[in-house]
């Protein structure tokens, strides 16, 4: 990790590294799928572990032998050996599965895993850049940081002070405004709160809000987008299209902030965005600071289905290493979308050797 991200913050502050369960599908042929689990115990309650013992204990050995084209017997499949609560069950896993499997069958089709989609989209991704500083002191030379690398476009975590989070927005649109200014509080607003700020963040200039409140307070969802000061977008509360749809017709939501990782990868990931592109609602993009195979498979995501804001995808903002043959960079604040067979990307296995955690 370089930076300060407060996901993953190590003793007093000090950056430690992003973890993540590589996964590695070989079919019969001889042909290798690759994806990537990437839990975050802050901010989920999947951690490192988990994931580990999930896959190898309960999902591997009865995966093993299936057709790797088969998405709804090997959707049962993880259904039913780790089953949901609420929603689908462990999903940061099971994403890990889903993107290996993607890449596959993608590899044994000679063609990119959006090509079946027949989506025309668009080849390039804009970047946002992530700001969490610890003090307002700390605000110019991290938007000059992002600045230097070619973003024009800013996202800030805000939450639970309300003062401070209304400063640094003016901050951030002062000096950026004309970028794309979105607030994302991470669940971290009671509701009380989030009424209050959002007239106030709306008269910034801050054109959505992520995630204001804890995502199982929907009445709270409810009275906000009621209030309709600022499009309420939902993260963290939507996991799979059938909460999604629900959380619609509730009125709980203007839009969704997509992350493949958090809904068991791209299989439902795209029929969460066609639900909301069909409900005339809002459809952003961002990440759980992905490293290489969860953001090549977001930027193939967010470019087949023509993402039109910025997306929040902090993965090449705050992590430095890379296990691909040729690491997927940022270009004046964009990144293309991979196009080669799978998921697009090649890794080089000597690469992960460093980076391994013995279980």
């Amino acid at each position: 990790m370089v930076g300060r991200f407060k996901f993953f913050e190590g003793p007093k502050g000090r950056p430690t590294g992003r973890p993540a369960v590589v996964v590695k599908i070989t079919a019969e042929n001889g042909v290798v799928g690759w994806g990537e689990s990437v839990p975050i115990p802050r901010w989920s309650y999947e951690t490192l572990e988990t994931v580990h013992s999930t896959i190898s204990r309960y999902l591997a050995p009865e995966l093993l032998g299936l057709d790797p084209a088969d998405s709804a017997g090997i959707q049962a499949v993880l259904r039913n050996n780790i089953a949901p609560s609420f929603s689908t069950g462990q999903p940061i896993c099971k994403a890990g599965i889903d993107l290996a499997l993607a890449d596959l069958n993608g590899r044994l089709q000679h063609e990119n895993v959006a090509r079946p989609w027949k989506r025309a989209g668009r080849d390039r991704i804009t970047l946002s850049w992530t700001l969490n500083p610890r003090t307002l002191d700390e605000v110019e030379g991290l938007v000059a940081q992002g600045k230097a690398r070619g973003y024009r476009n800013f996202n800030v975590k805000v939450a639970p002070d309300p003062k401070f989070d209304l400063e640094l927005c003016k901050m951030v649109k002062r000096l950026v405004p004309d970028g794309f200014l979105w607030a994302d509080a991470n669940g971290g607003y009671d509701e009380a709160t989030a009424l209050a700020v959002m007239p106030k963040l709306a008269d910034i200039g801050v054109p959505v809000l992520e995630q204001p409140l804890p995502a199982n307070r929907l009445t709270g969802y409810q009275r906000l987008k009621k209030q309709g000061a600022l499009p309420i977008i939902m993260d963290e509360g939507v996991v799979s299209s059938v909460e999604l749809e629900e959380f619609i017709k509730l009125g709980c939501l203007d839009g969704l902030a997509m992350k493949p990782a958090r809904c068991g990868g791209l299989s439902d990931a795209r029929r969460q965005i066609e639900i909301v592109q069909n409900a005339g609602l809002m459809f952003l993009g961002s990440g759980l600071t992905d490293p290489d195979f969860s953001l090549a498979a977001s930027l193939i995501l967010y470019g087949a289905y023509d993402l039109k804001y910025p997306a929040a995808l902090n993965g090449p903002q705050f992590i430095a290493g890379s296990v691909l043959r040729q690491p997927l960079t940022v270009d004046q604040g964009e990144m293309k979308v991979p196009t080669g067979p799978g998921l697009g990307v090649e890794i080089d296995e000597t690469k992960i050797d460093p980076f391994l955690v013995r279980l």
